[in-house]
């Protein structure tokens, strides 16, 4: 499993609000602890505050007794929820019309697959019949026990793909929350890259189930930020890697789909820069290779008369 030192500043800072809240929660399950008790003979207790002035809590002494998933892989007994729970789909030459076993892994109750009707319902459903759905999950610690145990990227054959994508959200176009949508996606020659497409694919995971994609805060309820985001792909082939993320929207060329397009260019930015550790200027075509392009799924049947937008 990477080490908690080895993941980008935007997962750190997730895992850490992650595991803030849990000791918040822990602390109101067991009522008062060492860090905030006695509190009338406390020289840190509110009423002794300034104005303007933080209390001081002692977090190490709060964390005593909490084990997550990065400090005890398998004895762990707290569970950092996501905002969504999230399906692994996977399809293969070698899997088409065969079962593949379930992960190891305790998941979230399966999620029903959404009713697509007419027309998009039957195309759907063909696409649907080679593509197994491996697992679903709602928490830090399911994730990392389905990332540890299937094979990574690098080491998948040809014209294989995994899907990443939310709960009750095929990955497919004719889906009501992808049909209207995009994908950004950069394709990677594979003698150049077979050694880090697998840290790339990591990462794009990890911005996906950590909603860091966009700078999008929760609601006031505490549900889900409203993010563009669908899923997250990554694709092998002969002689390259492609990996794309899937959006519920698309911009047009109207003068109202401005802040759309502005939303939509900040998550290419942040793919290419943030996730993938390109420099924002920095040119990645070439043989096999493509920029950070983003193309409407509407645009990507129209041969040679596509629109892209490229970061």
């Amino acid at each position: 499993m990477a080490s908690a030192t080895s993941l980008p500043a935007s997962a750190m800072q997730a895992s850490r609000a992650a595991l803030s809240a849990a000791l918040s929660e822990n602390k109101d399950l067991n009522g008062s602890n060492d860090a905030t008790k006695n509190s009338s003979d406390s020289p840190t207790n509110g009423d002794n505050l300034e104005d303007g002035e933080i209390q001081e809590v002692d977090m190490e002494s709060q964390a005593e007794g909490i084990r997550t998933v990065f400090s005890d892989p398998t004895n762990f007994n707290v569970k950092h929820p996501l905002f969504s729970p999230w399906t692994l789909w996977f399809d293969s030459p070698s899997t088409k019309g065969r079962n593949l076993p379930q992960t190891p892994v305790t998941a979230a109750p399966q999620t029903p697959l959404p009713q697509t009707p007419g027309a998009a319902a039957a195309a759907a459903t063909g696409w649907m019949e080679d593509i197994k759905r491996v697992i679903s999950f709602d928490s830090v610690e399911e994730f990392w026990g389905l990332y540890n145990n299937i094979v990574p990227p690098s080491q998948l054959p040809q014209k294989a793909n995994y899907y990443l994508f939310k709960g009750g959200i095929i990955p497919a176009w004719e889906d009501e929350q992808n049909k209207y949508g995009g994908k950004w996606s950069i394709q990677l020659p594979k003698d150049k890259n077979r050694n880090n497409v697998d840290k790339m694919w990591l990462y794009t995971m990890l911005a996906a189930i950590g909603e860091t994609f966009e700078a999008s805060a929760p609601a006031p309820d505490g549900s889900a930020p409203q993010s563009l985001v669908t899923g997250v792909i990554v694709s092998t082939r002969p002689q390259f890697y492609r990996i794309s993320i899937w959006t519920r929207l698309a911009p047009s060329n109207q003068a109202d789909d401005e802040k759309l397009r502005a939303r939509i260019e900040s998550i290419g930015r942040h793919f290419k820069t943030n996730v993938l550790g390109y420099a924002e200027n920095q040119k990645l075509a070439g043989p096999l290779a493509t920029e950070v392009e983003f193309l409407s799924h509407k645009d990507s049947e129209k041969k040679g008369k596509a629109k892209k937008i490229i970061v």
